[in-house]
């Protein structure tokens, strides 16, 4: 099990550039399956679920290769379907939460899909339904093996339908979408998901021969068609990367400038870290964090205290929650998180009180953190990180704290940042990894 040791009180100086954004990736990349000819994705990040999941496509079949440092060429042209029943395959999927994605490719493209059920995820139960309860719509039949804890799809034939999704779920509506391209006739998706990773998605299939419309918007229009060609697709750069580097320039009063941001598609979450009381400007397509000793939580209008709570988007993603929580325990002020979307999300907090943060959990859901400002800092520990978000939450607050944090099981850490204490040194923290 890797750790980093990190030495708190150290400010960063200068400019970082956010990988591409791990949601996207997994999701275009599963998309590469629906055609035979050539796909280029660029700006794929180097973290350890999007390499798992390259890794997966080869053992598949799949013709991989890596252009360049982020850019990997993806040809499907002789996909091996008794892969998809050995045990080796089983297992890793398994493993990866976001290989849930190639259900909808296979199932459209090859008539049948097989993937065990996920373990270890306690968010994932309502998201599989939404999954299974759409592609099952389109005519695809379902059947679980309980021994085996398996889900086999197989359709003859995709007919599109109306399909009233029960939650905006990012995963489920891409799913959905892949397996509607070559539906016969139009299916119109409501209650979608608008992340711009699944209109960066869309608009992948559109250059790929898809006919889609209302790309953006919580209602999709798909015509089916009968085969897809290759495209050259751009991968956004990370919107919770971009957040966590915001969330770190302020708890350490840091100077630092977030290249490349892609303002446009972070929605409201230069805005929510405003209310926290952080400065940041934007300078082009560059978000620029002066350094600031001091903070203070907004209220709202009527004087009450500020509520932050997560949404489907345009709302705040769920993913930012825990890092906002860190940066609010050195603000003035109080503020109530509210992590409506997912459990447990919130239990990370019990080793932020023991560095001395002033927080009251009141359920698995909200937490209130009273901001003491100058009065607080943060005091050194050692620590476990229990999943992505959590783990670079703690890995911010140990960056701010007085003297040395140990973090243990950052394997969970590079699932999702990549070589993350390497950037972060050149701004001049002091991050080491054992």
């Amino acid at each position: 099990m890797s750790s980093f040791i990190i030495e708190g009180g150290h400010r960063l100086k200068g400019e970082i550039f956010p990988q591409g954004a791990k949601n996207e990736a997994l999701q275009v990349i599963c998309a590469t399956l629906l055609t035979d000819e050539e796909v280029v994705i660029e700006n794929i990040p180097d973290i350890l679920d999007v390499n798992n999941l390259i890794a997966l496509l080869k053992d598949m079949g799949v013709e991989v290769q890596k252009l360049s440092p982020d850019t990997y060429s993806f040809r499907a042209s002789a996909i091996d379907l008794e892969f998809t029943k050995t045990e080796d395959y089983m297992k890793k999927i398994a493993a990866l939460r976001g290989s849930i994605m190639i259900i909808g490719p296979l199932l459209a493209r090859f008539g049948k899909a097989i993937v065990p059920k996920p373990g270890g995820d306690k968010i994932g139960r309502r998201r599989l339904d939404t999954h299974f309860n759409g592609i099952m719509k389109l005519g695809a039949e379902l059947v679980f093996d309980e021994k085996k804890q398996l889900f086999s799809l197989s359709a003859n034939h995709l007919r599109g339908q109306y399909i009233l999704l029960e939650e905006a779920s990012v995963t489920g509506t891409a799913n959905l979408l892949m397996a509607a391209v070559f539906a016969e006739g139009e299916t119109i998706i409501y209650n979608a998901a608008c992340e711009p990773y699944v209109e960066q998605l869309s608009k992948m299939l559109v250059r790929m021969g898809a006919k889609i419309e209302g790309i953006g918007s919580n209602r999709l229009t798909v015509k089916g068609v009968t085969r897809l060609g290759g495209c050259r697709h751009k991968l956004l750069p990370d919107m919770i990367e971009v957040g966590s580097f915001i969330g770190m320039a302020a708890m350490t009063a840091s100077e630092v400038t977030i290249k490349n941001a892609s303002i446009e598609n972070l929605g409201i979450i230069p805005e929510s870290f405003r209310r926290l009381g952080i400065a940041v400007q934007q300078q082009g397509d560059d978000l620029y964090i002066p350094p600031q000793e001091h903070y203070t939580i907004e209220s709202f209008i009527d004087g009450s205290i500020l509520t932050i709570a997560d949404a489907p988007w345009p709302g705040l993603t769920p993913d930012l929650l825990s890092v906002m929580l860190v940066v609010a325990t050195k603000a003035e002020g109080c503020v109530l998180i509210h992590q409506k979307m997912f459990e447990s999300r919130l239990f990370f907090v019990d080793k932020l009180i023991d560095m001395g943060a002033q927080i009251i959990l009141c359920d698995p859901h909200r937490a209130t953190v009273i901001g003491l400002g100058d009065r607080f800092r943060l005091r050194g520990m050692t620590m476990i990180s229990p999943d992505i978000r959590a783990g670079i939450s703690l890995l911010i607050a140990a960056m701010s704290a007085k003297g040395k944090s140990i973090i243990h099981n950052i394997d969970q850490i590079d699932r999702g940042y990549q070589d993350i204490d390497l950037r972060l040194n050149k701004l001049g923290a002091n991050i080491e990894r054992t």
